[in-house]
């Protein structure tokens, strides 16, 4: 209990403190296979969560039906844009592949499957932890046939007090599942 209480007052506290405005990008847990060659992969399209998409903040949920964010803690682009190039390069270093596309692409005819996510949760919690909640499915192409559809919940610890240690812990979510989705590809 008194280090999820601390860490929420780092949080607070660090945002408080700043002068300037911090932004962040999630991270590859690697780069691709730098060849275009390889499983021909469609990321996309991405939807997420209203709360994740309306404003450019961080968020962190202090309570079960709270949650905070930090007008100086911003992600650095586009969440959703970011999520997708992440996502892609940590399932092609997985699958072997460079032939990679994000969504819109211009032609199909290079990719033999579709992956389309539904991101419902991805944000800090008091417990410590970095929280991603997404459904995915896989479809084969050109034929758009389902072959896998899941939900997955995933938690990774928070290893440090502040806003970058949180990105760091939601950049290993999505490599997470990135490893959940190449299972069934």
């Amino acid at each position: 209990m008194f280090s999820r209480i601390f860490l929420l007052l780092s949080l607070a506290a660090l945002s408080s403190c700043s002068t300037g405005r911090n932004f962040y990008l999630l991270s590859a847990a690697g780069p691709p296979p730098s060849s275009g060659s390889g499983i021909g992969l469609g990321i996309g399209p991405i939807t997420m969560a209203d709360y994740l998409v309306e404003r450019p903040y961080l968020v962190f949920q202090s309570t079960p039906h709270k949650m905070e964010i930090s007008d100086l803690h911003e992600w650095g682009g586009d969440l959703r844009n970011d999520f997708s190039r992440v996502l892609a390069s940590n399932l092609g270093r997985r699958k072997g592949s460079g032939n990679l596309r994000t969504y819109p692409w211009e032609r199909e005819d290079e990719l033999q499957y579709q992956i389309t996510i539904d991101v419902r949760q991805f944000h800090g919690t008091a417990d410590g932890d970095a929280l991603l909640e997404a459904s995915w499915r896989v479809y084969e192409l050109p034929s758009s046939r389902l072959i896998a559809s899941k939900t997955t919940s995933l938690r990774e610890p928070i290893l440090q007090d502040g806003f970058e240690a949180l990105v760091a812990a939601q950049s290993r979510l999505v490599d997470r599942l990135a490893a959940s989705i190449a299972s069934k590809l």
